[in-house]
């Protein structure tokens, strides 16, 4: 019998489209884009390898908050306080927020880098942003926020395009792909953590869940959350691959290292033009404005989860001081940190960075325990192969952050 799809499933899935696209979109960042950049200009299509493994993690990952999200009804951080030590709960918690402030800097710097490419100057348009994403979260609802999220999702295709316009060999695409030439070299694997880790992060996990439980996603539709998993981590990966498809085309071929996305969208303008520079640079600004937006959010989820406070986009200020004043002082702090003259980001990203690296095989391990006890999941516990699938999966990655931080203090060399 043929499979029909009736008007009330598109209805169902376009209810609940939103919280998988804007996670796994907005981790490509202001920090992705210059990591994808630097692979490209660095090693060119070397890691076009590892776009489908990645692309397979992140959904395997993001699926299972997805579930316990509809399944509980209660956010991440919710369910680590009720089933762990609240000593744990709050180490995770500071931990989380001192790695949080470190991207939020970081995205406020790719909103400063960005528009000083346009001419733009960054004590003008910083401040601007700021007050543009406040009054978007402050003043907005969760349906305006997901409408402006996914609309700013379009601005991804700007990458798409000038991957084209580089005028990439496919036939060697094709190749590294399938056959990728790997080296065990440091420079290598730390660029290959570097990649996983801004691909997979651990602010993600709790957004994604805190926002399927404010979208109000029920059981019945949760085969379509998955779909909209699917479709988010797809995304990523595709601008992942343009991206290094871009800088590895122009950038790579002539010799030309860059250390950050700004330089990647100036460095491409004599080799694909003037249009995929531009479409590079508005790719970076807007990937920052909303990840300015969507990482605080995040971090006030999760630590209002924590304490038992109200969080949601959905009510008032008054109704939840917690929630929108750390919202308030994230981006404050984000903003007016930018502006001050000759400021040391690099320590302060680097901070953020090992934090990250420490934090993200706790929490996984913590998911994993949460959902496979079948008190909390009921018959929603994992299978069996894909417990086995995601406990692989975790402990890799918690092998690769560990290796990630030991690189970046010094203590491991290859």
């Amino acid at each position: 019998m043929a499979f029909k799809i009736s008007k009330k499933m598109i209805l169902l899935f376009l209810m609940t489209l939103g919280p998988g696209i804007i996670t796994s979109a907005v981790d490509n960042d202001a920090g992705g884009i210059a990591t994808y950049s630097i692979a490209g200009s660095q090693f060119g299509y070397g890691f076009l390898w590892a776009m489908i493994p990645i692309a397979l993690v992140l959904i395997i990952i993001q699926e299972m908050g997805v579930r316990m999200g509809i399944i509980t009804g209660k956010g991440l951080s919710d369910l680590i306080r009720e089933h762990f030590r609240i000593k744990i709960t709050m180490l995770l918690m500071l931990g989380l927020i001192i790695t949080n402030l470190g991207n939020v800097l970081g995205e406020f710097a790719g909103i400063a880098a960005s528009g000083e490419m346009f001419g733009l100057s960054k004590y003008l348009l910083v401040p601007l942003c700021a007050i543009f994403v406040w009054v978007l979260i402050v003043k907005g609802n969760y349906k305006t926020m997901e409408r402006a999220f996914l609309f700013a999702c379009l601005f991804y295709i700007s990458y798409v395009i000038a991957g084209f316009m580089a005028n990439p060999n496919w036939a060697e695409i094709s190749q590294n792909m399938v056959m990728p030439q790997i080296n065990l070299s440091n420079a290598y694997i730390l660029m290959l953590v570097g990649l996983i880790g801004t691909t997979i992060a651990p602010w993600m996990q709790f957004y994604l869940q805190s926002a399927v439980v404010e979208k109000g996603i029920r059981k019945e539709q949760y085969n379509y959350s998955k779909i909209d998993v699917i479709i988010g981590s797809l995304v990523t990966v595709i601008v992942m691959f343009f991206i290094i498809v871009a800088t590895s085309a122009t950038l790579f071929k002539n010799g030309i290292i860059v250390n950050s996305a700004a330089d990647a969208a100036l460095a491409l303008e004599p080799f694909a033009g003037a249009y995929a520079s531009i479409l590079f640079g508005l790719g970076l600004f807007m990937a920052s404005l909303f990840a300015a937006a969507i990482l605080p959010l995040s971090t006030a989820y999760f630590v209002c989860e924590a304490f038992g406070w109200d969080s949601s986009v959905n009510k008032k200020f008054k109704e939840a001081p917690q929630f929108y004043g750390l919202i308030t002082f994230l981006i404050l702090i984000g903003a007016l940190t930018i502006l001050i003259p000759n400021i040391p980001l690099i320590p302060i990203m680097y901070l953020s960075q090992v934090i990250n690296g420490l934090m993200l095989p706790i929490i996984l391990i913590m998911m994993l325990l949460i959902i496979n006890n079948k008190k909390i999941m009921g018959q929603y516990t994992n299978g069996k192969w894909f417990n086995i699938i995601a406990w692989i999966s975790a402990i890799a990655l918690s092998i690769l952050s560990i290796v990630l931080v030991l690189q970046t203090i010094g203590i491991l060399k290859f």
